[in-house]
């Protein structure tokens, strides 16, 4: 059984549902000891794009008072705490790491949805055999660990890439072979398998594994259902199998 969850949405990213509460409980129910909320960041847009998948800059401080409130409420049930999951956008990471830091924030997650970036970019879920777009995928998660900002790499295999395999391998072993150098854990995506979406890969994990990397477990929970241990998840622990992760880190993550 795994003890903490960092990768949990509330209703505020417009893609999911349910209260706080409901997810607290929801954790409390399935046995995990730490809860991190972790949303979608929102960004400090430069001008002025609206995204349709994050909160926005002035709900900011009601999810962390929300949260806060809930730490407080079940302090003696569980530990929850506060994070954000974080696109790297270079034109306002700045900015928006000098307001993640006038607030209590517990931690950040890299996901990297969009590249470069939202406004002008393209989505990493859209299936493409385009080498140039998985280069700048890696390229560009790479920079983004480089800030030293994250405690992991969320879905790192998110990038769709329909082309060959050993081109695929070839910029993936780059990026983790950086996160093993760095000791930044990959995250094994549990919506993923429950929704038998195209990650996680296991020609990915197989790589990770043979490079070295930590892997952890996150639900990326979008309702409080999605709050659930990795192996009540069907699909899951022939994943894990055939990848050879035999071990699952989060209990390691010190906040």
């Amino acid at each position: 059984m795994i003890s903490a969850n960092y990768h949990t949405h509330t209703a505020r990213c417009h893609h999911a549902e349910g209260t706080e509460r409901e997810y607290v409980e929801a954790a409390i129910e399935c046995g995990f000891r730490v809860l991190g909320f972790s949303d979608h960041t929102p960004q400090p847009f430069p001008n002025g794009f609206v995204s349709s998948i994050r909160m926005e800059m002035d709900q900011l401080d009601d999810y962390v008072d929300t949260i806060s409130s809930l730490k407080e409420e079940y302090a003696d049930r569980i530990e929850i705490k506060t994070g954000l999951e974080v696109e790297y956008y270079p034109s306002c990471f700045e900015k928006l790491m000098y307001e993640i830091r006038k607030r209590d924030i517990d931690y950040l997650i890299l996901g990297q949805h969009f590249v470069p970036e939202e406004e002008n970019g393209f989505y990493s879920g859209w299936a493409t055999d385009s080498e140039e777009k998985l280069e700048l995928y890696a390229d560009t998660v790479i920079e983004a660990l480089e800030t030293g900002e994250f405690i992991y790499l969320a879905h790192p295999d998110l990038l769709h890439f329909t082309g060959e395999k050993e081109i695929y391998l070839g910029h993936m072993k780059r990026l983790c072979e950086y996160a093993a150098d760095r000791n930044v854990p990959l995250e094994i995506n549990g919506i993923g398998v429950s929704l038998d979406r195209w990650y996680p890969r296991e020609d990915f994990f197989d790589l990770a594994v043979s490079s070295g990397c930590r892997v952890v477990y996150g639900c990326d929970a979008h309702a409080p259902k999605q709050v659930c241990q990795p192996e009540s998840i069907p699909g899951m622990a022939g994943l894990l199998q055939k990848t050879g992760v035999c071990s699952i880190d989060n209990d390691a993550i010190l906040l």
